[in-house]
């Protein structure tokens, strides 16, 4: 019970990894609040976990628009008080051509994959700095640190979360609050499973470059990040933990 008096919120908390670490988070004794765009997955799993005695909640809202970002946040804290402990998790790939890809592209890539990273500390710093407290935790990605072609916009947007995460950490450390981010690699997410259907090729190419021979799980993810939120890792800070089972230590 690591998270036991604590407010979490989570945004892309539906499926995947941000789906993890609301389960664990709730076992672990938050209460949680978290967003996301698909709203039957988000109300089926608030259905899900209360039926099992925890305090969940949840609000539709697109976190790359702040206005929409800030009603659903309001919303949620208004029921559950002021946030104490936050995950950004809410992404998605891009796979683009530097010279094809287009302006409007760019623009609603990013402002999902790293400036809803910005609106959420935007959103929970004024009451964590009353409070001289807090945790935030920004899901990064193996591709902040190093990549594959044609996934250009993706490592930019991976490597400004690590860099955005350690600056906030040197901003904010001050108030008592610590801010890290957490990098998965290979992770058996809904989207990875349906991509290695799609190509059977990626899934072997990519599990013979595993040192463990095996991908990762969103739990294993989210057993991470609840332990950075909490106040057992009270003196991580400006940290990028990598979650990959050893990929990137390989040297190709």
């Amino acid at each position: 019970m690591i998270l036991k008096g604590e407010h979490l919120f989570v945004t892309g908390g539906s499926a995947g990894i941000g789906e993890a670490i609301v389960v664990e988070g709730a076992k672990q004794g938050a209460k949680v609040s978290f967003v996301d765009i698909d709203e039957s997955k988000g109300v089926a799993l608030v259905e899900r976990l209360t039926k099992e005695g925890h305090q969940v909640q949840f609000a539709k809202a697109d976190v790359s628009k702040f206005e929409t970002f800030k009603a659903g946040y309001d919303k949620l804290v208004s029921t559950f008080g002021a946030v104490t402990v936050a995950v950004s998790n809410a992404g998605r790939n891009s796979y683009a051509d530097p010279v094809e890809y287009k302006d409007e592209e760019w623009e609603s890539f990013f402002a999902l994959d790293l400036k809803s990273s910005w609106y959420l500390a935007k959103l929970c710093l004024p009451e964590m700095r009353k409070a001289k407290y807090g945790s935030i935790v920004n899901i990064s990605s193996i591709h902040g640190r190093m990549s594959r072609p044609n996934f250009f916009p993706y490592s930019a947007a991976k490597g400004g979360i690590v860099g955005l995460s350690r600056n906030l950490a040197l901003d904010e450390g001050k108030s008592g609050i610590r801010v890290n981010s957490v990098s998965p690699g290979y992770t058996l997410t809904p989207l990875l499973k349906s991509y290695m259907e799609l190509y059977p090729e990626e899934k072997t190419q990519g599990l013979a470059v595993q040192p463990m021979k095996r991908f990762g799980t969103p739990e294993e993810v989210a057993n991470v990040v609840t332990f950075v939120l909490s106040k057992d890792a009270s003196y991580i800070n400006g940290a990028d933990l990598m979650i990959d089972g050893a990929l990137h230590s390989r040297y190709a």
